[in-house]
């Protein structure tokens, strides 16, 4: 047995054994141990149980019904880890739903139909849909708290259900977690483990994830600590800060959070340079990334910046496995690989689970047993008894009527030393009339600790990659051409987010043995085919729009434009001046309406900042025209009028320039900084892989 094991049983084991029952026998050991680290929000294993058995209380006490399922939407703070060990003993089952991204929360609740939610005021607004939806307030229990009692319910009628986990894929399919399946993944995931009380416990995933809604048992069965964000969500900075003050020994994360982490955050690089492990996090004994493909060579990397004897383990964790279901870690292997940046290893199952390949599709057998589950993912078994991930069948694409997986070719192109990352896409439409033929485009990021500048500079282009690759791939997965991104944009799970890849700026026009596709020369170079005809209608929208604003010029401020009195050629250089203000007005409408989408094709920095610089935009464009206008036609000695015009235009245009100045500066975002709509899923399981 592993060290440490001995701490999951060391009150004894029964057979009606839960998670709730082993924070409960914790709560009874260590009732002043710290069990949440929260800022000023942090509990102790006494005061957590307390106010989770005052709401247990209040939910019994509000009518549930037995085996029942309560939706939970709340951030990821002190009060979620309340509202979710109040749940199970209340004898209900726990559904935590996404609250930054509202859509996907109403389609959460779809799936689970919970008998209730429990959010406060604004998660409830954010939420509604409309529905009958009955609604707990989580700031109403709060308010009559102290008149509950603080000891556990008499023994309730527990469900067969613990939890209900989300899936990754646009259906957000709802699965419903046993006591015993949650249990059993958590003993098998100690077991491998080894966790000790001392141990604090950080997991970057959002709370409706997997990752954190069934992850919370690693901390709070264990007699550990569990650390949390003090805003709504873990961002890089915070993460990296938090690691530090809170001596973090466990993270958890996603292949894009733990490389922000290890590899490109500031004091990450400069340990890199300094040739010695990263000092801010000598605390970590142990890092589980999981979420996506890892390979062999990024593991090594990360490993690298933790301190000597430190984990580093990629974990395989569907969400019908609660999270686990097979681990690699480096000491693993028997001896040095050639080829680590082609090989992805999912390596041997958790105690309690089973792998097996069905035509190349992995099955896994759950922690607790039962039938094995189709994964939809690909995988092999190699010669050491490792099996290897081979990609997933929802990426599949079709090419000349054949299907072509795109793993080893993205695998093939990782062998070029300036790649760090690589997605094969289809792009429709390649060519023009009849000769209109789909493209195979390798989108291509560089390693995450490179420091080029620009970001992406050193990527091959399309001639280059080919020559690389001749002989390695028969014709047909050769890609046409390459599209250079500063890095492979994720969703908030850390999967790799196909649908979120920026649409290239016009068709490849060479194949495989072609001599240099527009794609290869320039990922940002106009096709003169493909914008014709959007400058023509851009052009003529122009003129149109500015011949309109000449003429409400005239109607709105009369006289503002008379040059009567103006000799030449002053004359013609305040009317070219006017024309312009009224040209720019134009495209500032323009742009309103079509300069957003575009905006999104440069890399993802966030909604709200490109939101911020898309209006800005337009204002710096549009305001010149009201704004020139009204300065004519104000007395010069008016000074309340001056003064009005100045903070109405003048400083309003000082700070858009400074939002797109912002904007064009900051990188697009990690994984933990956005929050797009996930890649829909086409298999069953749709569990990320590890």
């Amino acid at each position: 047995m592993t060290q440490g094991a001995e701490s999951f049983t060391h009150s004894g084991r029964r057979a009606d054994d839960t998670v709730l029952t082993r924070f409960e026998r914790w709560v009874r050991d260590t009732p002043g141990a710290q069990a949440v680290a929260a800022g000023t929000d942090s509990l102790t294993y006494g005061q957590l149980d307390s106010r989770a058995n005052q709401l247990s209380h209040h939910l019994l006490n509000s009518g549930l019904p037995e085996r029942s399922v309560l939706a939970v939407a709340c951030a990821p703070r002190a009060e979620l880890l309340v509202v979710l060990l109040a749940i199970l003993k209340a004898g209900a089952a726990y559904a935590v739903i996404d609250i930054e991204n509202p859509r996907t929360g109403q389609r959460q609740l779809a799936a689970a139909r919970p008998f209730a939610l429990l959010a406060d005021a604004a998660d409830r607004a954010r939420l509604d849909d409309g529905g009958d939806l009955q609604v707990i307030c989580l700031g109403a229990h709060a308010d009559e708290a102290g008149g509950l009692p603080t000891d556990p319910p008499e023994r309730v009628v527990r469900g067969d259900a613990a939890a209900v986990l989300f899936t990754g894929g646009a259906d957000r399919r709802a699965v419903p977690i046993g006591h015993g399946r949650l249990l059993a993944a958590h003993e098998g995931w100690a077991r491998v483990t080894g966790p000790v009380p001392e141990d604090r416990h950080l997991i970057a995933a959002a709370p409706d994830l997997t990752g954190f809604a069934a992850g919370w048992t690693r901390a709070l069965c264990e007699g550990a600590a569990l650390v949390l964000p003090e805003g709504p969500r873990w961002t890089a900075e915070a993460l990296r800060r938090a690691v530090d003050a809170e001596r973090v020994t466990v993270l958890h994360a996603d292949p894009g959070t733990a490389t922000q982490l290890l590899l490109r955050d500031r004091e990450a690089a400069l340990s890199k340079t300094l040739r010695r492990p990263d000092e801010g996090l000598r605390s970590l004994r142990m890092v589980t990334v999981t979420g996506d493909r890892l390979y062999l060579d990024e593991q090594a990397a990360l490993l690298a910046r933790l301190r000597p004897g430190a984990r580093l383990l990629n974990v395989y964790g569907p969400t019908e496995a609660v999270g686990i279901g097979a681990r690699f870690e480096l000491p693993q292997l028997a001896g040095p690989l050639d080829g680590t940046e082609e090989l992805s290893l999912i390596g041997a199952p958790f105690p309690g689970c089973q792998l097996d390949l069905r035509d190349g599709e992995i099955h896994l057998t759950v922690p607790g047993g039962g039938e094995p589950v189709p994964t939809g993912d690909l995988g092999a078994l190699r010669p050491d008894g490792l099996l290897e991930f081979r990609g997933r069948i929802r990426d599949r694409l079709t090419v000349d009527g054949k299907p072509l997986d795109p793993h080893p070719v993205e695998s093939a192109i990782r062998s070029h030393a300036a790649v760090g990352g690589a997605v094969l896409a289809e792009v429709k439409g390649a060519g023009t009339g009849v000769n209109a033929r789909p493209a195979l485009i390798a989108f291509l990021a560089p390693p995450a600790d490179n420091d080029s500048r620009p970001p992406a500079s050193d990527l091959p282009d399309g001639a280059e990659l080919r020559r690389h690759l001749a002989g390695r791939l028969p014709g047909a997965m050769m890609p046409s051409a390459v599209f250079r991104l500063p890095r492979i944009p994720r969703d908030k799970a850390g999967r790799e987010q196909r649908s979120a890849l920026p649409l290239p700026p016009g068709p490849a026009e060479d194949g495989p043995t072609g001599g240099g596709s527009k794609y290869a020369r320039s990922s940002s170079g106009p096709n003169v085919s493909g914008w014709a005809g959007l400058v023509f209608f851009v052009v003529l929208g122009l003129l149109l729009l500015g011949g309109v604003a000449m003429l409400l010029t005239a109607m709105i401020w009369p006289g503002s434009t008379d040059l009567s009195g103006v000799p030449n050629p002053y004359a013609t250089l305040f009317f070219f001046l006017y024309l312009a203000e009224s040209w720019a007005f134009a495209a500032g409408v323009l742009f309103l309406f079509i300069g957003r989408s575009r905006m999104l094709r440069h890399g993802r920095r966030g909604p709200r900042i490109t939101t911020a610089a898309h209006l800005a935009i337009v204002y710096l464009l549009a305001a010149w025209w009201p704004q020139d206008n009204l300065y004519r036609l104000a007395a010069k000695q008016d000074w309340p009028q001056q003064a009005a015009l100045v903070y109405t235009f003048n400083i309003p245009l000082m700070i858009a320039a400074g939002i797109v100045a912002v904007y064009a500066s900051r990188p697009p975002l990690s994984a933990f900084d956005v929050n797009p709509e996930p890649a829909p899923a086409r298999n069953a399981a749709s569990g990320p892989a590890g």
